[in-house]
């Protein structure tokens, strides 16, 4: 059991969950009494600063650890795999208290760009979440991996469905003085402090279990003796050993089909939060906290869609289910205009997280163990990079388009989503040729 790298991930989340509701609705009560004294004061107006706030705090947060994450994780595959979760945890455990702090002292809203860099510089979300990756990748066997990695997600969304659903209340109910949010920020930093301390005292990095027996085993006959003739051989090989040799083609059009599949979803739920807060729905903390608490769900739906078509389908078809369910749903995001209506793009979007795990899985496939971590930190690095130019470009959009069609950055991410089915066809096409030629080769 310590082994399980799942009590960090859900108490991680639920610590981040608390994080993101009381971040944004801080955001929103300071430019709330910032523009008070404005005369022109308007929720375009707020909703314009928000916007920009975040665009700086992504960037800052980001790409900052492209300075530091590969070099994490390289260290964690050589020497510890520890390192580069305890490090991470700790920026977070750091960050987080940047927050607090704003909330009880009369800082102005800036200091959290420190707060982005500091936790960018610790690793942040790419180096931790690629050693959860590479953890979890290692403990298990190659056909039971994708399943391994979407309950890895699944543990990821419950705790961020708990903790979305009590953070608005947390946030209104339980308050020091006029500070809102000191009980919520509070409860997150002392999450991140029991994951770092479980992470350093309890948890034990796993041996990798292999799905095949060694090469040198699959070369002997099993009474001892070498194979009677080259055909046994082929045979034995084959049999015991059903893998196809690693293609450069394939490792990058998974790389592309993730930063494409990416870069559509960073896109639009970067900007949901904004849409939500605004005419005609105006939610306030509850409902912010129940839409975070909704997009979490999906992680249960998307895991029980990989426990069931795992045995029948191949992993580019389960990526193509999910695409297509998060294309559609968000073409119905587009023309939300009643609470009912965003519920029901949001059950549309029900397997919308198979895709990158699925892509993990797929490419641990095309990788040996020991090289887990710099692959994941590789793909995370780039799906971060892309969510971050991306954040910045939607949210542009956004401003732009605010004032005659808010939805249209979701119209946009549906387009670039259905772009992201074209790499991922090529990768089932150069699969099923080469399947096709160890069929032949077996036969």
């Amino acid at each position: 059991m310590r082994t399980w790298i799942e009590p960090v991930v859900a108490v991680a989340q639920l610590a981040s969950s608390f994080y993101d509701t009381g971040l944004l609705l801080v955001v929103k009560n300071y430019y709330n009494h910032t523009n008070a004294s404005s005369a022109n004061a308007s929720e375009g107006a707020q909703q314009k600063a928000i916007s920009n706030f975040y665009i700086i705090y992504n960037l800052l947060q980001g790409l900052t650890p492209l300075l530091s994450a590969y070099g994490l994780a390289r260290l964690g595959d050589v020497k510890d795999r520890k390192i580069s979760i305890c490090i991470p945890l700790l920026g977070y455990l750091l960050s987080r208290t940047v927050l607090l702090l704003l909330i009880l002292l009369p800082w102005p809203i800036e200091v959290m760009y420190g707060a982005a860099v500091l936790h960018g510089l610790s690793g942040g979300f790419s180096t931790y979440w690629a050693s959860v990756m590479a953890v979890a990748s290692l403990g298990s066997s190659e056909r039971r991996r994708s399943l391994r990695l979407i309950l890895i997600e699944l543990t990821y969304g419950l705790a961020g469905f708990l903790g979305s659903v009590a953070s608005g209340h947390l946030f209104v109910t339980f308050h020091v003085g006029y500070h809102q949010g000191v009980v919520l920020v509070s409860s997150s930093i002392a999450l991140y402090a029991f994951c770092l301390v479980y992470s350093l005292f309890v948890l034990k990095v796993p041996t990798p279990v292999s799905s095949c027996p060694a090469a040198s085993t699959s070369m002997e006959h099993p009474n001892g003796k070498p194979p009677d003739d080259e055909r046994d051989l082929v045979f034995k090989s084959t049999e015991q050993q059903p893998t196809v040799v690693p293609s450069r083609l394939i490792i990058a059009m998974l790389f592309v089909a993730a930063i494409m599949y990416e870069l559509a979803v960073a896109g639009a739920i970067d900007v949901l939060p904004f849409f939500l807060l605004k005419a005609p729905l105006s939610w306030g903390p509850e409902y912010i906290g129940y839409s975070y608490a909704a997009g979490y769900m999906i992680f249960i739906t998307s895991f029980l869609g990989v426990f069931v078509f795992s045995r029948f389908l191949r992993d580019t078809t389960m990526v193509m289910i999910g695409i297509l369910s998060f294309a559609v749903g968000i073409f119905i995001m587009a023309f939300v205009r009643w609470t009912y209506l965003f519920y029901v793009a949001r059950v549309v979007m029900l397997f919308s997280l198979i895709p990158l795990p699925t892509i993990r899985s797929m490419l641990s496939k095309q990788v040996e163990g020991s090289s887990y971590g710099k692959v994941f930190v590789l793909l995370q690095l780039a799906l971060v990079v892309t969510g971050v130019v991306t954040s910045t470009v939607f949210n542009k959009i956004y401003q732009s388009t605010l004032d005659w069609f808010g939805g249209f950055c979701f119209l946009l991410s549906c387009g670039i989503t259905c772009l992201s089915l074209i790499p991922i066809s090529i990768v089932a096409y150069k699969q099923r040729a080469s399947f096709g030629s160890l069929e032949i080769l077996t036969d």
